[in-house]
């Protein structure tokens, strides 16, 4: 093993929107900072999804395969790259509601109380808005939180077809309301993310070190274990050590906990930082499916995504439980998660015979329901041997299919009032697989009790000293809208706290 003959202040395993994030806020401190990633820089082909076959099977895959609980093995939907997740996301950057950080009645069951509460975030979700440049308008959704400032920049207009949906959404009582988007507003890439936010910003300064092509395969700690004092990587096929006085993983939730589970030791030999034995536990990803409407008249595809409606975000007449969220897909030539669902567009196939796949695409508007999932402890990352396996099974499924039934009821009242759409058809959907892995969080919650949670409420593991989680993996909860924004935010709060510790 080769030891770099550098030590750093503090080391950063990812580059996603908690890696990125912090990065750039602690970067203007002088501290050495090493960031290590298993990636690289992504090609500007690849990122621009206007010009790129998203149906290629697995295009956005990882070069490597996860286990599900019965052994099967599959390509994970994960991007090993500068930016991880947020390069292939659809740029939406929600808040949490209010009542999400508080205990939240399910049909099904109980979704968590948080250590902390909006309040403590909000600062955080002004600055990380401000940094990933977000478009939108906080007075048009009735469940939106408060917040202390505006948006930095207007909402993104909408696509005529998408504009008179929405009026006629409106009609009905409901209140479709603009997305928050981060854009960069570039012709060639206009969705923003960690790479163009907080990478390449954080790389201007010459305390900062980025290694690509550096896949982290264990964390080495000192003789008592309370410390990590070693981060061991693998590059161009050969093993270095690298050395810090603090370490922040940042894997994202899943890779977060293999990494943990994979750095056994004499005095940790469950894993690094799991005393508690909650490592990998109550993995979460939302329940998400794609419902479809089928238009008559052609679109290009490749629009963004702009619309939300949260008004069955807590529950409907007939239903008192939380439901969830609504947003349109954007265009579906451009949509990778849509593209992880072939059976839909054999549905499809069936009601418009003779259409080729680019055909149906752009004869169709894609909504996407999702459902906060809820923590179980039996669903969780494992390590076998050399096997990563994802036991998982869904939570919460009758609010979901509630929510879907609930929105196509709403498509149809559209339909009626609307000319160019296909009437008394079913409604195409397809619910996305195990293998697309967005908005999975819950691996390594934070709270006050080291018995019940793994890191503290500044993300710093209960057991060891020095190591830090900024990606997902810290929710006790995942709520009904995506977490990339709390990532980010959670990301700025505790790049404060390690601000203060350095001096």
């Amino acid at each position: 093993m080769i030891i770099d003959d550098r030590s750093y202040d503090i080391i950063i395993v990812g580059t996603g929107a908690g890696g990125g994030t912090l990065a750039q806020k602690l970067a203007p401190t002088g501290k050495k900072i090493l960031i290590l990633e298993r990636g690289d820089f992504m090609p500007l082909a690849e990122q621009n999804r206007s010009n790129v076959d998203i149906f290629k099977r697995e295009r956005y895959h990882a070069p490597e395969q996860w286990y599900d609980r019965a052994g099967e093995p599959f390509s994970p939907q994960t991007n090993y790259a500068i930016g991880g997740n947020t390069k292939i996301y659809g740029s939406v950057l929600q808040r949490f509601r209010e009542r999400d950080f508080e205990a939240v009645q399910h049909q099904t069951g109980v979704s968590p109380e948080w250590c902390l509460k909006y309040s403590d975030f909000e600062p955080y979700y002004t600055e990380a808005e401000t940094l990933y440049k977000v478009h939108g308008e906080i007075d048009k959704d009735p469940t939106e939180p408060p917040h202390s400032a505006e948006y930095p920049f207007p909402s993104v207009a909408q696509e005529p077809q998408i504009e008179e949906i929405v009026g006629a959404i409106a009609q009905q009582g409901l209140h479709p309301s603009p997305l928050p988007l981060g854009l960069t507003r570039q012709a060639d890439d206009p969705t923003n993310d960690a790479e163009v936010s907080g990478i390449v910003p954080a790389l201007t300064y010459a305390n900062v070190t980025l290694k690509t092509g550096a896949r982290v395969v264990q964390l080495h700690t000192n003789p008592s274990g309370r410390a990590v004092k070693g981060v061991e990587a693998e590059i161009a096929g050969e093993s270095f050590l690298f050395l810090a006085d603090i370490v922040v993983l940042a894997c994202g939730a899943i890779n977060s906990a293999a990494l943990l589970l994979k750095s056994t030791s004499d005095v940790n030999p469950n894993g690094l930082a799991n005393r508690s034995g909650l490592v990998g536990r109550n993995l979460m990803k939302s329940l998400i499916t794609v419902v479809v409407q089928l238009s008559t008249q052609p679109n290009s595809g490749t629009f963004q995504k702009t619309v939300a409606v949260n008004d069955f975000y807590w529950g409907d007449t007939d239903f008192p439980y939380p439901m969830g969220h609504i947003q349109n897909s954007g265009g579906l030539l451009a949509d990778i998660i849509f593209a992880e669902a072939p059976p839909t567009f054999s549905v499809l196939a069936k009601f418009m015979p003779g259409f080729g796949l680019k055909q149906l695409a752009t004869h169709s508007i894609g909504w996407w329901a999702q459902t906060e999932d809820l923590p179980k402890p039996n669903n969780h990352v494992r390590i076998e041997g050399q096997k990563l396996i994802v036991d998982y099974t869904a939570t919460n499924r009758e609010a979901h299919d509630r929510l879907i039934y609930r929105w196509t009821d709403v498509l149809k009242t559209v339909e009626k009032n609307l000319p160019g759409f296909q009437q008394g058809v079913a409604h195409p959907k397809g619910e996305s697989p195990l293998q697309v892995l967005a908005n999975q969080c819950g691996t390594c919650r934070f709270g006050t009790d080291p018995a019940t949670s793994v890191l503290d409420p500044n993300c710093r593991s209960h057991d060891v000293e020095n190591l830090y989680v900024v990606d997902s993996s810290f929710f006790p909860s995942n709520a009904g809208v995506s977490p990339a924004l709390t990532v980010m935010a959670n990301a700025l709060r505790v790049g404060d706290r390690l601000i203060e510790l350095l001096g």
